[in-house]
């Protein structure tokens, strides 16, 4: 395991505060040093609420402190760009929440910088470390399911009361389903199937929750590089779905349930010539995940679950997502996203 990772978080969030304060803390040799807040007084209720030691209302100080390696930035969209840039040119490693930015020529750069400064940059997301998820792709990479044919997920849900604010209110920050919800499952279809997604056919819609022209709704057909067509379904306004993924082979299907979440939940099932078989699971807690595999990857062994490439991958579908509702016509992923054949 690595030594000491002093961490400094950006941003006194809501995700800071439900999930990732305990997923840094509880993994060995982790200390959570400080966190910054534009606003001082919203930093320090946080500090004294979560245990934080240091606060910051200047991100330069921030990154000044030698007793911090590693920046998780959780701050609102259109604030990932400049404070990763930041976070490399202070030689700190970087955990950025998803999306990993608003364009993918600022995530190109953003990945560019990271490496040139030779620090991790990582993306927060979660649903690789899924345990559903981590099933369905060794079965998907065994061949038990023949060709893959046909990939469908759906993550819908309510958008909790205390998330219901810029999130799908500030089209500045990159508001709306697709930027929050489309950008995962295009990370999940490309770490399933070990493909890329190519072109897009889509429609969003919004269903009385979301402020003005944002998206709450967004509907779409993806076409991945080894030609299997995928259907996302995002949405922030049911409160009684579900959310599921499916994968459709010549010899044999998977089914998950309740796998696009937060908590360490799910199940699979395994349909074949052979009958319904359940999958058994090892639940861990997805965000700890993360953080370890973002500790190993600082330590110089492996890479972090989910990389920057990654993160502008997903973008990438999630913004040909965007444009293909607004033109009414198929959209191509940016190719510049592309793993090399």
């Amino acid at each position: 395991m690595p030594g000491r990772i002093g961490w400094g978080f950006i941003g006194a969030s809501t995700i800071s505060r439900e999930w990732m304060l305990e997923a840094v803390r509880r993994t060995p040799g982790n200390e959570v040093v400080a966190v910054f807040s534009r606003s001082r007084q919203r930093g320090e209720r946080f500090a004294a609420e979560t245990g934080i030691g240091k606060v910051y209302d200047r991100l330069a100080d921030l990154l000044a402190a030698p007793d911090i390696q590693a920046i998780y930035v959780a701050s609102t969209n259109e604030r990932h760009h400049s404070e990763v840039l930041a976070c490399a040119a202070a030689g700190k490693h970087v955990l950025c929440e998803k999306p990993l930015a608003l364009s993918v020529e600022d995530g190109l750069v953003m990945v560019a910088a990271c490496e040139r400064a030779k620090v991790v940059l990582a993306v927060n997301h979660h649903l690789r470390g899924a345990a559903p998820h981590r099933a369905m792709r060794e079965i998907i990479a065994s061949g038990r399911l023949g060709r893959i044919v046909v990939v469908r997920t759906a993550h819908g849900a309510l958008l909790p009361e205390h998330l219901q604010t810029w999130r799908i209110r500030d089209a500045a920050t990159g508001a709306g389903a697709a930027l929050d919800l489309t950008v995962h499952d295009a990370d999940i279809v490309r770490f399933l199937l070990d493909d890329e997604i190519v072109a897009v056919q889509a429609m969003t819609a919004n269903s009385g929750l979301a402020a003005g022209s944002i998206e709450d709704t967004a509907l779409a057909i993806l076409r991945t590089r080894g030609g299997v067509l995928v259907h996302v379904q995002d949405v922030f306004n049911t409160p009684f779905n579900r959310t599921a993924a499916e994968i459709h082979g010549t010899k044999g299907s998977l089914f998950a349930l309740d796998c696009m979440t937060q908590e360490p939940i799910g199940s699979v099932v395994l349909r074949n010539a052979g009958g319904e078989t359940p999958i058994e699971l090892e639940h861990e807690n997805r965000y700890a995940r993360v953080v370890r595999q973002f500790n190993e990857a600082i330590a110089g062994h492996g890479r972090p679950d989910c990389t920057g490439r990654d993160g502008v991958a997903s973008l990438a579908v999630a913004l040909a997502v965007l444009e293909s509702a607004r033109t009414g016509c198929e959209a191509k992923v940016d190719s510049r996203t592309f793993a090399p054949t």
